[in-house]
């Protein structure tokens, strides 16, 4: 699976837990983190780009792939996410990083940014929205429906059962059923992510971030204006996030800029990975003009 020459892949133990990442490149720290129902993977196309500035980290989360997968529901809450990302910034040896995240792990960065702010010199976000707005928007019966599948995760053993019928047929469906270039994803694609989601433990690990969502205060939390650049990119097909979820969002955090990209799903950085990479280099830029 791993193609490049200077592509390494290793282990790092924080939090309690033994954490699987791949890396390439050296530098500053350019933190990946992956989504549902995904891995490091995810990030494929833009690790090779960014390694050439940046010591590139694609993280596999708990639960996924080849970190470990506690058993207990309870391991997969948002104050042990923050601890996890804590713990390997600093095993890495570095004090900050820039901070990259979609779905679920652009969840986690929100919620590290804030716990964190100095650790985190600059936050790239993919279509998931600020917390804050997040929540709002399940008070409307759009998004409600549109999240109508986190309430089914929130059953027990069927999800699982469901998602592993057919070889993992729902897999596919994820991504191709969502994309708007079926082309993005080939059948080697597919295949890795079913072979990830079939490793033992894994499919439950996964569904448990969901299935605590409702708990611990997530989603009633009070969220201030945050002091960290932020960059968001929005896939404006997102069929799982509307995009009046991003509405707003710069009233949470001071120096924010938005980047859409219209006919693009949500798996934004697979699907259109150079327009993905032309937006955060542009932005990169901008920011070190800004610091200097």
């Amino acid at each position: 699976m791993i193609q490049a020459a200077t592509r390494q892949e290793n282990y790092i133990y924080t939090n309690g837990i033994k954490l699987h990442y791949v890396t390439e490149g050296e530098g500053p720290l350019m933190l990946m983190l992956h989504g549902f129902p995904e891995f490091w993977y995810s990030w494929r196309h833009l690790i090779p780009e960014f390694a050439q500035d940046y010591k590139v980290v694609a993280l596999d989360l708990r639960g996924y792939n080849d970190s470990d997968k506690p058993a207990a529901k309870s391991a997969y809450v948002m104050d042990e996410f923050i601890k996890d990302i804590e713990g390997v910034i600093k095993g890495l040896g570095y004090s900050s990083c820039v901070l990259v995240g979609h779905d679920w792990g652009g969840a986690i960065a929100w919620c590290f940014a804030y716990a964190h702010p100095e650790m985190v010199e600059r936050l790239i976000v993919l279509n998931i929205p600020h917390p804050a707005k997040f929540a709002a928007g399940l008070t409307t019966p759009q998004q409600l429906l549109r999240s109508s599948y986190i309430f089914f995760f929130q059953l027990p053993f069927i999800p699982e059962w469901q998602i592993q019928l057919n070889d993992y047929a729902a897999i596919e469906t994820a991504f191709k059923g969502m994309a708007v270039d079926k082309n993005a994803f080939t059948e080697a694609d597919i295949n890795a992510y079913k072979d990830a989601a079939a490793k033992r433990g894994a499919m439950t690990a996964m569904l448990n971030y969901y299935r605590n969502v409702f708990q611990h205060g997530l989603l009633n939390r009070s969220w201030g204006v945050l002091d960290v650049p932020t960059l968001m990119i929005w896939g404006e097909k997102d069929m799982a996030l509307g995009k009046e979820l991003t509405y707003g969002t710069e009233n949470f955090v001071q120096d924010f800029q938005i980047k859409y990209i219209p006919n693009c799903s949500h798996w934004v950085q697979q699907e259109q990975p150079q327009v993905v990479i032309q937006y955060m280099r542009e932005w990169l830029i901008q920011q070190l003009t800004v610091d200097s």
